[in-house]
C-alpha cells in the first residue's frame, strides 16, 4: 500500500534535534535570577552573599556563645560585687557591642563587594595594539578577535599592567582580580574571607576592618571583665587563682578563650592597619611584595587613611533586581536545559555568545532550509514511493539537515 499526504495538512518536524531555533524567543527575568557568578541571593536579589555564606553561622557561634556565657554567669556576679550598678553597665555595654559586631558581619557579607559587570562579548582591540602580530592560538581569542593577555595603564604616573579576564571578557581595572570562589571580578580585591563567606573588595573593606577590629576589642573587654571577676573572688575569699577558677569556671574558660582568639583577630587587625597605612591589599602584599617606591597607590599615611575611612563608598555597578532580556532557543525546555538560557549581566544586553556558538545560523539560512524541506515535501506528494523507500528518504533527509541544525 502507498501513503499520500494532503497538501493542506501541516508537516510534522523531522526530529526533535533538528527543530529550528526561533531567534525571536525572548523572555524577561531579573538579573539575580540569571547571574553567572556563584553568589547566593536573598530577599529577591536585595542582598548578595558568597557561595560559602553558611560559614556565617559558625562565625556567629564563635561570637554569641562566649558572650551569652559571659552575660549569664560572669556579669551577674559582677552586678552583685561591684558598687553603683557598674555590673549592669558592663552587661549593657557587652550586649550593645555584640549587636554592633553582628550588624557589621552581615553588612560585610550581604552586600556587593565591588563586582565588575561581565561583558556579553569581548571588547574591540585598541587601535594602538598591533593585532597582526598576536597569535591566533592564544586562549583569549574569542569570536575571531585576538586580544593581548595584558595591556598597560598609567596610575599616578606609574605604568602598571592589567590582565584580560577570559571569564568576564574584560580588561580588569587596576587592583581588580577574579575570585575563583565567587567567580566574579572584584574591584580592589583584597581576599575572599571564609569567616564572612564573601569577597572583600572596595565596597565592603571598610566594614570588614571595623568588624575585625571590633571583635578584637570585644575579646579584650570580656577578657578584662573575667580577670576582674577572678580578682574579686580571690580578694573576697582570700583564695588562690586556681581556687577562684574553681569557684567561677566560666570566667577561667572565657579568659583562656578570649586570650587565644584575641591573638588571631588582633594580629589580623594589626596586619590590616599596616595595609591601610601603606595602601595595599592582602592580594597585592602576598603577590607583588610592593616596596615603598614601587607601590603606585601609596600616597602617604594621611591620604591612605582618608581613602579608606573618609571617602564615599561607590554605588554598586550592578542592579540585581533589574529586568533583563533572556533569549532562549524555542526547541529547548528551559527547565530541562537551564544552562543554555542566555543570562546577560547588563540590562541592555540582548544576545548571548554561547547561543551564537551553538546555533550559528542566520535567518537567511533558516529560510533556505524551510524552502528545501517544503520542496522535498512537494516531491513526496507528487511521486509516492513504497513505504520502505519513503522511510529511507525520510532517514536520508534527516541526516542531510542534521549538521546544519547543531
Amino acid at each position: 500500500m502507498y501513503q499520500t499526504s494532503s497538501s493542506n495538512a501541516p508537516r510534522r518536524d523531522l526530529s526533535t534535534s533538528n527543530r529550528m531555533v526561533d531567534v525571536n524567543a525572548v523572555q524577561t527575568a531579573r538579573l539575580y535570577q540569571v547571574w553567572k557568578g556563584s553568589n547566593k541571593f536573598i530577599c529577591g536579589g536585595r542582598h548578595i552573599f558568597g557561595p560559602d555564606f553558611r560559614s556565617i553561622s559558625f562565625t556567629l557561634f564563635l561570637i554569641l556563645v562566649p558572650v551569652l556565657s559571659f552575660c549569664v554567669f560572669v556579669s551577674q556576679s559582677l552586678v552583685n560585687k561591684l558598687p553603683h550598678r557598674i555590673g549592669y553597665i558592663l552587661q549593657a555595654v557587652t550586649i550593645l557591642f555584640t549587636t554592633y559586631i553582628i550588624i557589621l558581619l552581615f553588612v560585610t557579607s550581604g552586600r556587593d563587594p565591588g563586582i565588575i559587570p561581565r561583558n556579553s562579548r569581548p571588547p574591540e582591540p585598541d587601535e594602538e595594539v598591533d593585532t597582526s602580530s598576536l597569535s591566533t592560538d592564544w586562549a583569549g581569542s574569542q569570536s575571531g578577535i585576538s586580544l593581548p593577555p595584558t595591556k598597560s595603564v598609567t596610575v599616578n604616573g606609574i605604568v602598571v599592567r592589567v590582565k584580560y579576564c577570559q571569564t568576564c571578557m574584560l580588561y580588569r581595572p587596576p587592583r581588580c582580580s577574579h575570585c575563583s570562589i565567587c567567580n566574579n571580578c572584584v574591584e580592589r580585591f583584597d581576599h575572599h574571607c571564609p569567616w564572612v563567606g564573601q569577597c572583600i573588595g572596595r565596597r565592603n573593606y571598610r566594614h570588614f576592618f571595623m568588624f575585625v577590629s571590633s571583635t578584637t576589642l570585644l575579646c579584650i573587654y570580656i577578657f578584662s571583665c573575667c580577670c576582674v571577676s577572678i580578682r574579686l573572688i580571690m580578694k573576697a575569699e582570700n583564695s588562690s587563682f586556681w581556687e577562684a577558677f574553681a569557684e567561677s569556671p566560666c570566667s577561667g574558660i572565657l579568659i583562656i578563650y578570649t586570650f587565644t582568639v584575641s591573638w588571631f583577630v588582633g594580629g589580623l587587625t594589626a596586619f590590616h592597619i599596616y595595609l591601610i597605612l601603606t595602601n595595599q591589599t592582602t592580594y597585592e602584599n602576598f603577590r607583588y611584595r610592593y616596596e615603598r617606591k614601587m607601590n603606585p597607590y601609596n600616597l602617604g599615611f594621611a591620604h591612605n587613611f582618608k581613602e579608606i575611612f573618609c571617602s564615599k563608598i561607590p554605588d554598586s555597578k550592578n542592579n540585581f533586581r533589574a529586568m533583563v532580556k533572556v533569549e532562549l532557543p524555542s526547541s529547548f525546555n528551559t527547565s530541562a536545559y537551564p544552562s543554555r538560557a542566555t543570562s546577560p549581566e547588563m540590562p541592555n544586553v540582548s544576545h548571548n555568545i554561547d547561543i551564537e556558538k551553538r546555533h550559528g545560523i542566520e535567518k537567511g539560512e533558516f529560510e533556505d532550509l524551510r524552502r528545501q524541506i517544503r520542496s522535498m515535501g512537494d516531491l513526496e506528494r507528487c511521486e509516492p514511493h513504497p513505504l520502505r523507500n519513503n522511510k529511507r528518504e525520510h532517514h536520508k533527509s534527516t541526516w542531510e539537515i542534521g549538521p546544519d541544525s547543531q
